[in-house]
């Protein structure tokens, strides 16, 4: 994902609200732990300058321990900390897929109905039958599902990977879902769907690259999920995460839209041109300061280090967190297992985003799965996933053990955080 993502980002720049907060309790401090080769992998991070900031939360189910340094900018900026806000982009999706399994529980979705029982424009799909020079096509053989959306199975494209005619397509229409800065953002507002509906309903005028349930391919599938959250619901995306995830497990640093209030504790974005990180994205100008088109479910959301952990923690606990259920354990485990049809393998992405190609990989509800475990690494079931500026998130219940580590820079495979962070949570938790 990351590099050919890369590509697309910087080929663009080259071509061209916040949400209600309800009054909750203040999540409750978890026990510390030391983790001496964790921080001296974030203090290492900024010393060799790597990365002008880095923030690491590491934890089990009873226990956080959270590794800090640097600073928001290179030149100058606030002291990096857990409330400070980064740009998560495609860590985005497991939060999008697990709201997606909170209504599977509700009973609202089902994992195998067809996405045309919510978006009707989706009841009729067709195939590419020449991908590199056309746009002609044939009738799919099969409906898009809930699960073909969840796992990158349902045959459509993103703009980030997809080629040739389709990809014209994807521009023309403005199937876009990403910010990458004011500059881009400009040309491709122009363009872009004004609400999801219109996303959706585009999206699905266009041909698919594969028939759905037979080929894993990255895909924009979580954010035509953001779609039929809103229709199976009855509510906004944005509404339905508020009320249903975020305000319930404390999550107050966590915006589609940054406050104006709150720009100082948003970094800068940085791309590297040689050894040199080039502001990309300024955190006091930042494209995230104004509101999107739509909400993104791929890659939309800005957060600290500490509202994600609390995600991570509630898949951890099976659901709970500071004795507030949001989802049942049972939908937990299914949302963390491999979720991918019969016959579909995945095989990983480029930057090493979903977890290390060294092991067999299934993918869950918008995250990989490890279906074997490393030796010195990530435990069999290891589920997680990773964004675009190089942030990466896992929960692994066979060790007991999550983490989140932020950085923002592109492109994400700059250097081997996760590799790093691997190496010394395994030095970490053998002490």
């Amino acid at each position: 994902m990351t590099m050919m993502r890369t590509a697309w980002l910087f080929s663009s720049a080259l071509l061209l609200a916040a949400p209600m907060q309800a009054q909750v309790a203040p999540p409750r401090p978890p026990a510390a732990r030391s983790l001496a080769a964790t921080d001296a992998l974030a203090r290492g991070y900024v010393a060799q300058r790597k990365a002008p900031g880095i923030a690491i939360a590491v934890g089990g189910p009873d226990w956080t321990s959270v590794h800090a340094a640097g600073r928001t900018a290179v030149e100058g900026g606030a002291p990096v900390d857990q409330d400070t806000l980064w740009r998560v982009y495609s860590m985005t999706k497991p939060i999008t897929g697990m709201a997606a399994m909170m209504l599977v529980e509700d009973g609202k979705l089902k994992l195998d109905q067809p996405i045309g029982d919510f978006i009707p424009a989706f009841k009729s799909v067709r195939v590419l039958t020449d991908p590199a020079n056309s746009l002609a096509s044939r009738p799919a053989a099969r409906p898009i599902t809930v699960r073909h959306l969840l796992t990158h199975t349902a045959g459509l494209g993103y703009s980030i990977v997809t080629t040739g005619p389709l990809k014209a397509e994807y521009e023309r229409l403005g199937i876009l879902p990403l910010s990458v800065n004011a500059q881009t953002e400009a040309a491709m507002a122009r363009v872009r769907p004004k609400s999801l509906e219109e996303f959706a309903n585009r999206v699905a005028t266009l041909p698919l690259i594969a028939d759905p349930g037979t080929k894993w391919s990255y895909s924009i599938g979580l954010d035509v999920m953001g779609r039929v959250i809103e229709v199976a619901s009855g509510m906004s995306f944005e509404r339905f995460l508020q009320t249903r995830m975020f305000d319930p497990l404390g999550m107050r640093s966590t915006f589609w839209r940054v406050p104006d209030a709150q720009k100082a504790r948003l970094v800068t974005n940085y791309a590297f041109a040689g050894d040199n990180p080039v502001p990309l994205d300024p955190g006091a100008t930042s494209v995230f300061l104004s509101p999107p088109g739509f909400p993104y479910g791929g890659a939309g959301l800005v957060m600290s280090l500490r509202d994600y952990d609390r995600f991570l923690h509630m898949l951890q606990n099976g659901g709970t967190l500071d004795g507030r259920r949001v989802m049942k354990p049972e939908t937990v485990a299914t949302g963390m297992s491999n979720l991918l049809p019969a016959g579909v393998t995945f095989g990983g992405v480029d930057g090493a985003t979903g977890g290390t190609n060294a092991a067999r990989m299934g993918y869950g509800a918008g995250g990989s799965v490890y279906l074997d475990g490393v030796a010195g690494g990530p435990g069999k079931g290891t589920y997680g996933w990773g964004g675009a500026a190089g942030t990466i998130a896992f929960v692994d219940p066979a060790r007991r053990v999550r983490g989140t580590a932020m950085v923002n820079y592109f492109p994400a495979d700059r250097w081997p955080l996760r590799a790093d962070l691997a190496k010394a949570l395994a030095t970490d938790l053998t002490r």
